[in-house]
């Protein structure tokens, strides 16, 4: 069988952020250097396509950001939602480069909007993208075009030929042909394995099946069982994930950002058998709305039930789907075949436990619960207003922790000690680093950028020397 072969000096694997801030930093630094991409050109650039905003650490206000975010207030984030499952100085590092980011990549051609209100609570911490993702990764396409960077599409990796450390060549499906590519350096930023529900069920069990996945079908993880089979070490709980309750009307893949819901914070979240199962208002949305993935995986059939009244309708940005509306708490129950009864007396005992406040979502107000089970310590209202209404919702998979270790130059780790001579990974890929467990709004973004020009800028040095 005739193989075709491509040589270059940086090959990076991927077409997300993370793989276009390494192929344009190595790029601006020599390199020859070649971006292959599992998925075609349209559905290119994973999860990218579904972001909206990245977290920066930086020390004024800008036009986009309303004030000041260090990196110290940037690192108690982080550490809060991961309960200390970090490597603190790899997160740290990142914090740090964070801050020249928003100016670099705005050097690529990203361009930024001011920030989304409401719930989101973002406009002092995270950058939104003008147009969102995919005109941000749009824009990172044209930039490397410019520069001369080669992408082949629809291009999957099926091999890699690793030995002791060092990355020699990889095949690539291209145009329904085997085709050998050498290069001097290589970066990953194949993303995880998100989309690969037998790997999902070999650590959740069978409850996966019931996972929605809010991106790309084609991160499966083919790329990172490669580099772990081949000696790369791994790090992350391969349970753990960005995971995010989602209108469980979504699609099983792709819904994108317009299938998440942020309306937990003004009603209750109940379960199949009409219970509530957890505090709605822990902390500000944008710290706690990845916890609920995992709550309602947790849960009965995996699915759960946001409810809410009329007065809180237009205070949250709506799902693609409309919300189920009845004008009795009973009838509601009815169209979400809940028990009635149960729906009703979980209503009604949330009601009467209700405090006086003032609601205020935009700070931590005085509105709570008194004597039940699993208080409501913050924006708690009644639910008395009809119509009354309700989203039904799945945990939906953003992308997996289990991924390469690496250190700060983004340098693959090998299992039996020391770096990769000439590897390295950055994004999704190696994101279990960072992220232990949890999530913050915009960390995936960070990761990526920052350990992608990493990854490029050290990739490039290799292969150029």
């Amino acid at each position: 069988m005739t193989v075709e072969s491509i040589d270059t000096d940086v090959l990076v694997i991927g077409g997300g952020n993370a793989a276009l801030c390494a192929a344009i930093a190595a790029r601006r630094k020599g390199a020859k250097v070649l971006v292959v991409e599992g998925a075609p050109k349209f559905y290119r650039g994973g999860n990218t396509r579904h972001t909206r905003n990245m977290r920066c650490a930086h020390d004024t206000a800008t036009d986009t950001l309303t004030g000041p975010y260090t990196e110290e207030e940037f690192w108690d984030d982080l550490l809060r939602v991961t309960e200390g499952n970090t490597d603190e100085a790899l997160a740290r590092h990142m914090i740090t480069k964070s801050k020249e980011m928003l100016t670099w990549i705005a050097e690529q051609g990203v361009r930024f909007q001011p920030s989304l209100g409401g719930t989101l609570s973002l406009g002092r911490t995270n950058s939104f993208f003008l147009g969102g993702g995919r005109a941000m990764l749009n824009a990172l396409y044209l930039t490397a075009e410019k520069l001369g960077i080669d992408v082949l599409y629809d291009a999957p990796v099926t091999s890699l030929d690793i030995d002791n450390g060092t990355f020699r060549s990889a095949i690539a499906r291209v145009n329904g042909k085997d085709t050998k590519i050498t290069a001097r350096s290589l970066v990953a930023a194949a993303g995880g394995f998100e989309a690969n529900i037998d790997w999902l069920k070999e650590g959740w069990g069978e409850c996966a099946e019931n996972f929605l996945i809010r991106g790309t079908p084609y991160n499966r993880g083919d790329v990172l069982k490669m580099l772990l089979g081949s000696g790369v070490e791994a790090i992350g709980d391969p349970t753990q994930c960005h995971a995010v309750a989602i209108d469980a009307r979504a699609p099983k893949y792709d819904g994108g950002i317009i299938t998440r819901l942020d309306c937990v914070v003004f009603g209750i979240v109940v379960n199949r058998n009409a219970e509530r199962f957890y505090d709605e208002g822990e902390d500000f949305w944008p710290k706690r709305y990845a916890i609920w993935g995992r709550l309602v995986a947790a849960q009965p059939d995996q699915i759960a039930y946001i409810v809410f009244d009329s007065k809180s309708l237009k205070k949250f940005m709506p799902s693609l789907f409309p919300p189920i509306e009845a004008q009795s708490i009973a009838e509601l129950a009815q169209k979400l075949d809940l028990p009635a009864e149960k729906l009703e007396a979980t209503v009604s005992g949330f009601n009467d436990a209700v405090q006086p406040g003032t609601f205020d979502h935009t700070v931590f107000d005085d509105c709570r619960t008194k004597g039940l089970a699993i208080e409501k310590t913050h924006w708690a209202t009644k639910l008395e207003d009809p119509p009354y209404y309700a989203y039904p919702v799945r945990p939906g998979i953003t992308f997996t922790y289990l991924g390469t270790r690496v250190d700060k130059d983004a340098r693959m780790q090998m299992a039996s000690g020391g770096g990769a001579e000439n590897m390295f990974s950055a994004g999704e890929i190696m994101a279990g680093n960072v992220l232990g467990k949890g999530y913050a709004a915009g960390v995936g973004m960070t990761i990526g950028s920052v350990f992608g020009k990493i990854a490029g800028e050290g990739a490039a040095q290799h292969a150029c020397n």
